[in-house]
């Protein structure tokens, strides 16, 4: 796969290239490793695309995995100890242990989140769990991969893209809780 587009979200591009750049080679190598159509496995089942082949996105994600992971990237996990103190009085809770948030890819304190998914995780990535990650120490700067809408047209519907993420997070503008983030927007060979 190639990248085919960036967004630099919050300085991210700069922070990224000058304190992460074997980091990033790295992450660009992930990329670039991947036969996009060898995950061209999903048969549809939609309506509107009936037996057309699609590329499957856990299959992409296994790509990555099998990429990063040999060379000390791991996917990090946090649990999550939800307050109670928040419920009314006389209503009982449904046990929440054993909840967690994770993120795809962290090793240096950089963080790393493929999405091909729809559009509020995206942003929810972005958004709230890298300044999450942040706030905990183990991340200080970020990249997000996400479909260009070329690709994302060869996914299931409902699947989000680049430019439609970037649009939003220009007209959106970067709160003072944003951490560095670039955006790195992918297409099949």
């Amino acid at each position: 796969m190639i990248v085919a587009a960036e967004y630099d979200f919050n300085g991210g591009k700069k922070v990224v290239e000058e304190k992460y750049p074997e980091l990033l080679q790295e992450v660009r190598k992930a990329i670039a490793s991947i036969k996009a159509a060898e995950h061209l496995i999903k048969e549809s089942e939609e309506k509107t695309m009936k037996g057309r082949m699609l590329y499957s996105p856990p299959s992409l994600n296994k790509g990555f995995k099998k990429f990063l992971y040999p060379i000390g990237w791991i996917n990090h996990k946090v649990e999550c100890d939800y307050s109670r103190d928040h419920y009314v009085k006389g209503y009982a809770p449904t046990d929440t242990k054993g909840a967690f948030r994770d993120m795809d890819f962290v090793k240096d304190t950089l963080g790393v989140e493929v999405q091909f998914g729809k559009y509020a995780f995206m942003v929810y990535n972005v958004c709230a769990k890298m300044t999450i990650f942040h706030n905990l120490g183990i991340i200080k700067a970020g990249v997000e991969i996400v479909p260009v809408k070329k690709f994302a047209n060869e996914m299931s519907t409902g699947v989000s893209y680049f430019e439609q993420f970037a649009w939003d997070l220009s007209k959106r503008g970067v709160s003072n809780i944003d951490i560095p983030v670039l955006i790195l927007g992918i297409d099949a060979e």
